[in-house]
């Protein structure tokens, strides 16, 4: 999800692994579950452990919204556990291994059907469904489907977490440069075509201070998160539809990759390696030396401050002519053994599914809402940054997909396609190549996540 702010780089408060085991839900028996302060309560307070990541602005957001809940729900308090993004999984491994599971978790949307096997999750139909509080009709199915599980496939049958959020992850453009330049405004409903796109990011691409070399930039992409959208815009993508072979090997994809590569390596509209180091790209785009860059919801509130205007576009199209791009999503779930399930699910509900909780976190400028009704007033709303929300919601309910390793297992055999890609992006290797000799190495991982699952299932 490219260490940028937002997801990526998140600036929290951490953790010993000892707090976390220590106020964690369950007990060593794992009889009872709840959490450890449950064991020894009065039974007058019923206390729950919410553990979760997040970035400064987050945590500001969340705890305010816990204590709200809390508020609202007198007879239950709240222990925060919160860790550094890249902290996060770790940490919650451990708690799950030591049986000391928090009552409520942020868990990612591919981890469900391991967590569902291994009776980690709560299954939380049977108190959301008919909660006549809660309309999932009017939340985001793409969100909700992330997170049902059957038993056999995912994205259908029981939920066992609720989206924290959906994530649509969009292309920005800096506004002002654009105006500066002269150079029309990016249509909020036609894609540029690959072409197109250069095209503008080469008039971008300037010196500016006349030292010889340029200092603003058409693009400064990171390939682990915008390679996607050239690959699925182009026909092509990293799995075939039974999720069983993995299929970067197709030309169309290679076209993908070398177009990505050579943005930087032949029409030189992205800053080379050797200058990223001096000054990452995500410094460029807050500092206004970038023309393009994505945007996230969790990017609004840091945006607020940028030293020029921005809105978003559609991501340029390849061969398809269509604008491709995923959508991220973390679920909060909750322990299968908490004490207090009723309690747990309702400060799921609150964070997730309740007007009042989403309206303080969207205020925020932290997400999106969940609520299709409130995300469409909210869209609307043209005089908060950026203007465009509107392709947040276009991605969410008609054109993001999610990133390929949440079919599987484990998503070791995708994570290895960006492990040793670095000659592709400088040049040293074609995107032909390098597809070739990845293809037979990523299969037998995925070989291995087909045949860990089925093994799962026998038990």
């Amino acid at each position: 999800m490219f260490k940028k702010k937002g997801w990526f780089i998140i600036l929290s408060l951490m953790l010993v692994l000892s707090v976390v085991l220590a106020g964690c839900g369950g007990n060593t028996e794992g009889e009872n579950g709840g959490t450890a302060a449950n064991s020894g309560n009065s039974g007058k307070t019923k206390e729950l452990t919410f553990m979760y990541r997040g970035g400064t602005d987050e945590q500001k957001a969340y705890s305010a919204v816990v204590k709200k809940f809390e508020e609202d729900h007198p007879g239950v308090k709240i222990k925060i556990v919160v860790t550094a993004a890249d902290q996060y999984a770790t940490k919650l491994k451990a708690a799950i291994t030591g049986n000391k599971v928090p009552d409520v978790f942020y868990f990612e949307s591919g981890d469900t059907k391991a967590y569902v096997h291994n009776d980690i999750l709560l299954n939380l139909t049977p108190y959301v469904e008919d909660n006549p509080e809660i309309n999932l009709d009017n939340m985001w199915k793409y969100g909700l489907d992330l997170y049902r599980y059957d038993g056999n496939m995912a994205g259908q049958g029981d939920l066992y977490g609720m989206p924290k959020d959906v994530g649509p992850f969009a292309l920005g453009y800096n506004k002002t440069m654009f105006e500066k330049e002269g150079i029309p405004l990016p249509d909020p409903d036609k894609p540029y075509t690959w072409q197109e796109f250069v095209d503008v990011a080469k008039q971008l691409t300037k010196d500016t201070n006349g030292d010889g070399k340029p200092d603003q930039y058409g693009t400064g992409f990171n390939v682990n998160w915008v390679l996607q959208s050239l690959v699925w815009s182009n026909g092509a993508d990293w799995i075939d539809e039974s999720k069983k072979k993995v299929t970067i090997d197709d030309p169309k994809f290679a076209e993908a990759l070398q177009f990505f590569a050579d943005m930087q390596n032949v029409y030189q509209v992205t800053p080379s390696a050797t200058d990223a180091q001096t000054l990452d790209t995500y410094q460029r785009w807050m500092k206004g030396e970038l023309a393009f860059f994505p945007v996230g919801p969790w990017d609004m509130s840091t945006y607020e401050t940028l030293p020029f205007e921005y809105d978003l576009m559609p991501y340029p199209a390849g061969s398809t002519g269509k604008s491709a791009t995923w959508t991220g999503s973390l679920g909060i779930g909750a322990s299968a053994k908490t004490k207090y399930p009723e309690e747990a699910v309702a400060l799921i509900n609150y964070l997730t599914a309740s007007k009042e909780g989403m309206k303080m976190l969207v205020d925020a400028k932290v997400q999106i809402p969940n609520m299709i009704d409130m995300a469409q007033e909210w869209a609307a709303d043209t005089s908060t940054k950026p203007e465009n929300k509107q392709e947040f919601l276009d991605i969410v309910g008609e054109y993001g997909r999610v990133l390929p390793g949440h079919y599987t297992w484990t998503s070791e055999w995708y994570d290895l396609f960006f492990t040793d890609i670095q000659p592709v992006l400088d040049g040293k290797v074609s995107a032909a190549d390098y597809v070739k000799q990845e293809q037979p190495k990523m299969q037998k991982l995925l070989d291995k996540a087909i045949e860990a699952e089925a093994k799962a299932k026998a038990k």
